[in-house]
């Protein structure tokens, strides 16, 4: 059902577009945001705009952060830098955060390996890995001693997971593409 009010329906349309929002949720999100008044408009709309131009990708993990450059985990000395833990998405590493029990770094693929929908191993951060791991071998930065593997336990993941095994292994044809 739509509220035949040309500048609601679009909202509920643009509402819809985020994970897990269907047209009754967004409906009914709509209808709070209207309710609640210009206050409350105003305050989510710079909250959205403060993400917008403040949060951006740490430039040696890939992870979000507010920071300049590097992200407070690359940033914080108290970390391992022989361990890489290597995952699909940035809130993967908020999730593994949580369980408090890694102490090392990440490197984040910004996604999966997924031929059916047209991702390659080019279109993700694989290189990037490889050349933090070749950095370290060549001694012009820290070597890394173990990496830890945390992708979803899906086809993707799973390819992701078998290509990196054999990439960092030495698998051939598999050389990184420059």
């Amino acid at each position: 059902m739509a509220f035949q009010i040309e500048v609601l329906d679009r909202l509920v349309g643009e509402l819809t577009k985020l994970p897990g929002v269907g047209e009754k949720t967004a409906q009914r999100l709509a209808l709070y945001i209207l309710k609640s008044g210009h206050e409350y408009s105003q305050a989510l709309r710079e909250a959205l705009q403060d993400v917008e131009l403040t949060v951006h990708n740490c430039k040696n993990c890939y992870a979000y952060t507010d920071q300049a450059e590097l992200c407070r985990i690359c940033q914080d000395p108290n970390r391992d830098e022989s361990l890489i833990c290597v995952v699909e998405e940035a809130p993967d590493v908020m999730r593994v955060e949580n369980v408090g029990s890694f102490k090392g770094r990440y490197h984040v693929l910004q996604g999966a390996i997924s031929p059916l929908e047209g991702v390659g191993p080019d279109d993700l951060r694989i290189n990037e890995l490889m050349e933090r791991i070749e950095r370290g071998e060549r001694g012009e930065g820290p070597a890394v001693r173990e990496i830890v593997l945390v992708l979803d336990a899906d086809l993707e993941g799973d390819t992701t997971a078998l290509y990196l095994a054999k990439l960092i292994h030495g698998g051939g044809d598999l050389a990184p593409r420059r």
